[in-house]
């Protein structure tokens, strides 16, 4: 963790905790200030270290009394901790300390390659070397998801002040926690205007859900949020889900992506997607998108927006940003 792209970042994560008052949390504070001490040009390193001192506490005995007990007990050998229980433990610690910090990637008009948005991915402070999507799954598999999807999201709309105003933002949500009471006033309680936001559905909506869901996201819909689907699914699940929440924009995953250029089968499922997508009124965008070739048919398709790698890798920094370009905002478009 010593790139310097993420220390504003842990910086800003740091001035939180320490900002705190809360009297039971005190001992988390000097244990902070003192790694902040220990590691003066490294605050991601601190932490680091803060996060592996909170998890150790989690996982230890809950007091001195059943330390003695234990040691007076004959030796045997200990039971494993459960999986879960370390999971929960990790979790929680990332939760209490919000060792997250948002990246954003941006998202490009076709054909002129405009930066018209960003879409921001959550990056964990850990030196574990586990991905986004594992931390995600092991908060839903101990009952802490939507906690954890709305922390990332908090953090997210926090770093988002520091787009240019000129860009939308495109946030990640399960159809679960997009129903969760609290997103809606969270979104609607942040420093970033509705009608810049763009919530992406981040899997499938059980049918049972579509009414309950459109329902839910009605009231920021009519002041300019946009929901956006992925095109991807089983059998007709995609469609069903595009033609029941009528999304702003249908997104082509790197499942429609790969190999199109030389693929008649890509070809084809893509632009089933763009007749869906011209029907209903939806845009339609490419994510992974990674060569010229890519680029270019996906651009003779239709697709309006695009990212990928080769169009711009995700930055934790606000001049990367920046450089997304503020020369660029008098010509590119608010939206897709």
């Amino acid at each position: 963790m010593g790139d310097t792209v993420v220390r504003w970042q842990a910086r800003g994560i740091i001035d939180e905790l320490l900002a705190e008052s809360d009297p039971e949390t005190e001992w988390t504070r000097v244990n902070l200030r003192e790694l902040v001490a220990a590691h003066p040009d490294s605050p991601e390193q601190a932490l680091l270290e803060h996060l592996t001192a909170t998890t150790a506490l989690a996982n230890a005995p809950e007091d001195d009394a059943q330390v003695t007990q234990a040691e007076q007990q004959p030796v045997e050998v200990p039971a494993p901790v459960p999986f879960t229980r370390r999971s929960r433990n990790r979790i929680e610690a990332v939760l209490g300390d919000r060792m997250l910090m948002t990246a954003f990637q941006p998202v490009r008009q076709l054909p002129a390659g405009h930066v018209t948005g960003v879409e921001a991915l959550t990056r964990f402070v850990s030196d574990d070397g586990a991905s986004a999507d594992h931390w995600f799954n092991e908060a839903e598999s101990v009952g802490l998801g939507a906690d954890l999807e709305i922390a990332a999201l908090h953090r997210a709309l926090t770093a988002a002040q520091a787009v240019p105003e000129h860009l939308f933002i495109a946030l990640n949500l399960t159809p679960a926690t997009c129903m969760d009471p609290r997103i809606q006033g969270l979104l609607e309680h942040s420093q970033l205007a509705v009608n810049r936001i763009v919530i992406e559905l981040n899997g499938q909506v059980p049918a049972n859900k579509y009414a309950s869901l459109s329902a839910g996201l009605a009231p920021l819909r009519a002041r300019g949020l946009r929901i956006a689907v992925d095109g991807a699914g089983a059998g007709f699940t995609s469609m069903d889900q595009v033609l029941e929440l009528h999304p702003d924009i249908i997104k082509l995953g790197r499942t429609f992506i790969e190999g199109i250029e030389s693929s008649e089968w890509q070809r084809l499922r893509a632009t089933a997607m763009a007749e869906l997508a011209q029907h209903i009124g939806a845009a339609l965008a490419a994510q992974g998108v990674e060569t010229k070739e890519e680029l270019a048919a996906v651009t003779e398709l239709g697709v309006s927006a695009a990212q990928g790698y080769l169009l711009g890798r995700p930055s934790v920094h606000p001049l990367d940003w920046n450089a997304w370009t503020r020369s660029e905002s008098e010509t590119a478009q608010s939206g897709f």
